[in-house]
């Protein structure tokens, strides 16, 4: 999530100081988002000079407040209100990881694969359990929910994944495709030669 336009989306309520947007962030996700104050104001500092909020008074712990711009509010809204775009763009760390992992020779792919399918199956089952032991009946929970369940069926969609991999590089073996590949001839760097007429 950005950082950006969480404070942004913050600040549509009302105008904040960086310690208190850090506050509402971390409340408004559920405790599951942990960001560093530092983040904060330099993130402020940038949406500052971009003309999306600005500084107002400084109070007596002095402590600088911000609120949002005509411009910031309607980047937040935008924000807000429309879909956020996934796909092959989207990085995917261990979807790269595992891309890069197959082309290097001498890996042990089906270690790393399980080794990796542990983990996971190591923080669905301790979200399974958060989720069965928090009370369902008290909307301060709702948030931490929403992002638990989300969690949870990104941990079974991986899972399903890892599977898909390791059949899909079985397949492969049985075929005599080996991925490895050697490093590659090294960028040439500086301008070509000049060529002669």
């Amino acid at each position: 999530m950005s950082v950006k336009a969480s404070i942004l989306a913050v600040l549509t309520m009302g105008a904040c100081h960086g310690y208190q947007l850090r506050q509402e962030i971390e409340s408004r996700t559920g405790g599951t988002w942990n960001i560093n104050v530092g983040q904060i104001y330099t993130t402020l500092d940038r949406l500052e000079r971009d003309g999306l909020v600005e500084s107002n008074l400084t109070n007596v712990d002095g402590q600088t407040t911000y609120r949002i711009t005509k411009l910031g509010r309607e980047e937040a809204e935008a924000w807000l209100t429309n879909p956020l775009t996934t796909g092959p763009e989207t990085k995917n760390e261990l979807a790269n990881k595992l891309a890069l992992a197959v082309t290097i020779p001498g890996l042990d792919i089906a270690e790393l694969i399980h080794r990796q399918r542990v983990q996971t199956m190591q923080a669905l089952q301790g979200l399974t359990k958060a989720k069965r032991e928090s009370n369902l009946d008290d909307p301060n929970e709702i948030p931490w929910l929403l992002i638990a369940d989300l969690n949870i069926f990104n941990c079974e969609a991986e899972l399903r994944w890892l599977e898909h991999i390791e059949g899909t590089l079985a397949k492969s073996a049985a075929r005599d495709l080996n991925p490895s590949q050697d490093l590659l001839a090294p960028a040439k760097r500086g301008r070509p030669a000049r060529q002669e007429n």
